[in-house]
């Protein structure tokens, strides 16, 4: 039976070290507290992660760290590039490990028609064992995924959902009504929409902060309590908007090293922020309650 993808998962970033080095014990210890914040699983290595940053290696040092830590909450893989043999070599390399799926975009750099882009999600898919999430993020791709390809591509028995930040509000509507693919909001800003309008979950880079608030906002909307839902929702927006405000994740990390969780350290081309987040939007003046938490 296919892996659920609802709910709020984390993408995590990647510690580093002062030398430069993977920070594999801060990077457990991350996993740890969110685990215990109400998420339903993990996001490895994608572009919140710097994996284009990372070697193989580390990739895969970064996520037997995260399974080592995760317990029973699943873990999908991102994953990218544009050589089609070397990423399907990559597929079969990671199916050695227990993942809940693939996050994988279209192929950055080369800007290939619909046709191109329905062969290369259609082959790896072949190819993997686990689940494909489609990754719709044209502005870091350079594709835009037409409505009809992604409709296509709902019919492939291996491809599952979409992390949407296509930044199409018909093209979300689209696939929602469709159904074959569960649809999970990947732009922060759009999670309280897209849910409303039946997404099932968030892929949320800003939920590394403040995080039960965020899980909060995707439960109450799942069971139906809107009140619940604008209450928890409504302090998130500015929190978003701050940790945006830089290239990603350089305002994640530096929210982190304010809090002592990590140091605030980014490999190159990437900078650190330029100023710390203010801590008020950091800390929650209360949790909003539930009759059903």
């Amino acid at each position: 039976m296919p892996i659920d993808f609802s709910g709020l998962w984390i993408p995590l970033i990647t510690p580093f070290k002062s030398n430069g080095a993977l920070d594999r014990h801060a990077l457990k210890k991350l996993v740890a507290h969110y685990a215990a914040c109400g998420v339903s699983g993990f996001v490895v290595c994608g572009s919140t992660g710097e994996a284009a940053a990372l070697d193989d290696a580390e990739q895969l040092a970064v996520l037997e760290a995260v399974l080592g830590a995760c317990g029973d909450l699943p873990v999908v893989m991102g994953m990218s590039g544009y050589h089609l043999g070397q990423t399907v070599a990559w597929v079969k390399t990671l199916a050695q490990y227990p993942l809940a799926g693939l996050l994988l975009p279209a192929p950055h750099y080369i800007r290939p028609s619909q046709a191109g882009v329905l062969a290369w999600f259609r082959a790896i898919a072949d190819a993997a064992t686990a689940p494909l999430m489609v990754y719709d993020i044209p502005y870091r791709t350079g594709v835009n995924i037409d409505t009809e390809t992604l409709l296509t591509l709902a019919s492939h028995p291996n491809i599952h959902a979409i992390k949407d930040c296509g930044g199409d509000l018909a093209k979300t509507q689209a696939l929602i009504a469709d159904g074959r693919l569960q649809v999970l909001a990947g732009d922060d800003a759009h999670i309280f929409t897209t849910l409303v309008q039946g997404g099932v979950g968030a892929i949320a880079a800003s939920a590394h902060v403040r995080t039960s608030e965020f899980a909060v906002v995707i439960k109450a909307l799942d069971v139906g309590d809107l009140k619940l839902a604008r209450t928890a929702w409504a302090p998130l927006p500015p929190l978003i908007a701050a940790l945006f405000a830089q290239p990603n994740p350089a305002g994640i990390k530096a929210a982190l090293a304010q809090q002592g969780w990590i140091d605030n350290i980014l490999r190159a081309p990437m900078m650190p922020a330029a100023r710390q987040l203010d801590p008020a939007l950091m800390t929650p003046k209360h949790q909003p309650s539930a009759s059903w938490v």
